[in-house]
């Protein structure tokens, strides 16, 4: 009996609270495999950052890895960052989790977020 090669991907969430985008590339990072937003999958702007949206963004992008024979997976959450919001919006768990629904193995989840070391300020609130 053969054994089936292990195929490795890395997917790429890139969450905030306006929109979700999730690129799938090879192991070395260079290749694009698929690259799916939430605006992709949902008719009303709004909507695009919710996790619904990124559930069927996730689902959409396993598909498309199974055909090209990948089957584990590493995933690299990103949040805004930089002088912006440091946690990612609320589809990065949405999406991880859809893609282990999928039958997708993941092998590591790493936070990739840009954390600056001293940047620009940060804007300040507004008082009157």
């Amino acid at each position: 009996m053969a054994e089936k090669k292990e195929k490795w991907g890395i997917v790429h969430i890139y969450s905030s609270y306006n929109n979700t985008i999730i690129h799938a590339t090879d192991i070395t990072g260079a290749e694009t495999i698929a690259r799916i937003s939430g605006g992709m999958v949902t008719r009303n702007q709004r909507d695009e950052g919710s996790p619904y949206a990124a559930m069927q963004a996730a689902f959409k992008l396993a598909e498309v890895l199974k055909e090209r024979g990948i089957t584990n997976i590493h995933i690299k959450v990103r949040a805004p960052g930089g002088s912006g919001q440091k946690n990612p919006g609320p589809g990065a768990q949405a999406a991880i989790r859809a893609l282990a629904r999928a039958g997708l193995r993941i092998g590591r989840i790493e936070d990739v977020t840009p954390i600056p070391h001293d940047g620009t300020t940060p804007k300040k609130a507004y008082k009157k």
